[in-house]
C-alpha cells in the first residue's frame, strides 16, 4: 500500500505532495523520541509522531522511514515541511492519538488482529 492509498483509505490530512507520497508502506513505527526512532524505525514504515520539526525529518530520511504522521493535530513547522518537501518525506496529519492510528494502519496491511 503506497502512502497515497493509506492517506485515502484513513482519512489522512497530506501536509506535504510529490513523490513521497508514492513510496510503499510496510510497517508502523511509534515514537516521540528522535534518537529512539533513528536506531529502531524500519525503512517503509509509517512514522507516528507529534514532533513536527525539522530534525524529525532528518530522522525520518536516515531511517527511511514511507511517512510521518502527525498524531493529535501536531503541527509542522515551515522550516520542517521546506525540508520534507525538498527530500521528498511525506507528511501527513491526523486528530487522532498513535495507538488508534496504528491499529488501523496493522489492519490495512493484515498485520492486526480481527
Amino acid at each position: 500500500m503506497t502512502v497515497q492509498e493509506m492517506a485515502d483509505k484513513l482519512m489522512l490530512h497530506p501536509l506535504t505532495q510529490g513523490d513521497g507520497m508514492l513510496r510503499e508502506v510496510s510497517g508502523c513505527y511509534i515514537g516521540d523520541l528522535l534518537s529512539w526512532v533513528m536506531g529502531r524505525a524500519k525503512a517503509g514504515d509509517a512514522w507516528l509522531t507529534v514532533m513536527g520539526n525539522v530534525n524529525a525529518i532528518a530522522v525520518a530520511t536516515l531511517a527511511d522511514t514511507a511517512c510521518i504522521v502527525l498524531t493529535e493535530n501536531a503541527w509542522l513547522d515551515e522550516a520542517a515541511k521546506e525540508k520534507a518537501i525538498q527530500q521528498e518525506v511525506a507528511v501527513l496529519s491526523t486528530e487522532r492519538n498513535s495507538y488508534e492510528l496504528a491499529l488501523e494502519i496493522a489492519r490495512l496491511l493484515g498485520q492486526g488482529g480481527a
